[in-house]
């Protein structure tokens, strides 16, 4: 599997209280383009992301089927409830199978 060539920003805490509710931002850098658009010669080419999965300590969080009508450099939010120091694992996937991935911890205590 091929890299996507745009990096995933995050911004999720470093630290969290038990039961504390967190939350995560998450955008990432893509054209976003549904190859519909015309104007001034030909369409440019399809250029999609198809999902954005998220994990928690391993197990499924979020999961997102993005469409024609998500904007370019796609924007989430998620909040979260951690009761224990925990790993996040975010994936983007597109259309052509490429990926972007990236990790982030919380420690709480």
């Amino acid at each position: 599997m091929t890299e996507l060539a745009s990096r995933p920003r995050l911004r999720v805490p470093d630290r969290a209280r038990p039961g504390e509710v967190i939350e995560i931002r998450m955008l990432i850098d893509h054209p976003m383009e549904s190859g519909l658009r015309v104007g001034g010669g030909a369409a440019p080419p399809r250029n999609m992301l198809s999902r954005l999965s998220v994990t928690m300590n391993g197990a499924p969080l979020f999961e997102a089927e993005l469409k024609n009508g998500t904007s370019p450099n796609p924007y989430h939010v998620i909040f979260v409830r951690v009761d224990r120091t925990s790993d996040f694992a975010f994936a983007w996937t597109d259309e052509a199978g490429r990926s972007a991935r990236t990790t982030a911890r919380v420690t709480v205590g």
